[in-house]
């Protein structure tokens, strides 16, 4: 099992109503909350640790997760409210407001993070949970505990606005890091991680000295290159599609990535630390597939197996 360790929140899309103004409709989702249905989509067995509130969007996001054929015995639940995310769409890109002061998600203490049994094979870390006290250090104890018998990946799907504390925020990264086997970024990311006037490659080559064995970075439209610790680069194009929104791209590629790497009995610390470009090539071609499908739609909604 895949489980992904992060946040669960209630993105508001704006829909126009009768009167011709925009309303806000509930939709379950959250960075990690979408690799993991994304993951239980693609058939592969995948569970969410997380806050979760008994509140009405908490049971929306348990009735998501299930429906999706995601593990939920590990969410850990309280009567905190539930995060809910503003979305505002300009030319089908979207921007956030957040609302999370005192959350289910938000108040995870590390006492609260359950034992991890045998049959979880790799943790998958990102979004906002990283930015977040004390959640955030409750999830970077958590990998730092288990990191050593499992594959780690991190996607830190970096919101600048949301970190409270960017020098405490960058601490706690660099840490997740060096202990990760893949960390995936936007250049955007790169930039914000490294704003040093250097070269997207070398600031990538900064990052594999960290500790990762592969890092992809994410360009968009223009594709993805995965970099691997001997120094070889694997460059795949996005896949065409008729853009509707880009909610959830990252996060469905990142599963796309995940769960070919599973298939192929890649996913693994020994076997990620000397990747074949091949294997590499085929998981990041995997991500841009599985990613354009969910784009082609309204919001998050990454496909199932069978579409594909």
């Amino acid at each position: 099992m895949i489980l992904c360790c992060g946040e669960a929140l209630i993105d508001m899309i704006p829909t126009p109503t009768s009167s011709g103004v925009d309303g806000y409709v509930p939709h379950a989702g959250g960075a990690v909350f979408n690799t993991a249905i994304a993951l239980g989509r693609l058939g592969v067995p995948a569970g969410l640790l997380t806050g979760l509130s008994r509140d009405l969007f908490g049971e929306l996001l348990a009735n998501a997760l299930r429906t999706s054929h995601v593990d939920t015995s590990r969410a850990i639940l309280s009567e905190r409210p539930s995060t809910l995310a503003f979305v505002q769409l300009v030319d089908g890109h979207a921007s956030y407001s957040f609302f999370d002061e005192n959350s289910a998600g938000r108040m995870l203490q590390a006492a609260d993070m359950p034992a991890l049994s045998d049959d979880i094979s790799a943790l998958f870390f990102g979004g906002i949970s990283l930015a977040c006290e004390p959640g955030a250090d409750a999830y970077a104890d958590l990998l730092e505990r288990h990191a050593g018998e499992r594959a780690v990946m991190i996607d830190p799907n970096i919101r600048p606005s949301f970190i409270p504390d960017h020098t405490r925020y960058r601490a706690r990264l660099d840490r997740m890091i060096a202990k990760a086997d893949i960390v995936k970024v936007s250049d955007e990311d790169l930039n914000w991680i490294n704003p040093a006037p250097l070269s997207l490659g070398e600031k990538v080559d900064i990052l594999l000295d960290q500790g990762p064995s592969v890092v992809l970075m994410t360009r968009g439209g223009d594709g993805a290159i995965g970099y691997l610790a001997d120094g070889s680069q694997v460059q795949v194009a996005a896949q065409k599609a008729k853009v509707v929104d880009t909610v959830g791209a990252g996060d469905t590629f990142n599963a796309g990535v995940l769960a070919k790497l599973s298939e192929l009995g890649a996913l693994r610390k020994d076997q990620l630390r000397s990747l074949p470009e091949d294997v590499l090539r085929q998981a990041l071609e995997h991500g841009a597939k599985v990613a354009a499908v969910t784009v082609s739609r309204a919001g998050a909604q990454p496909p199932w197996a069978d579409e594909l």
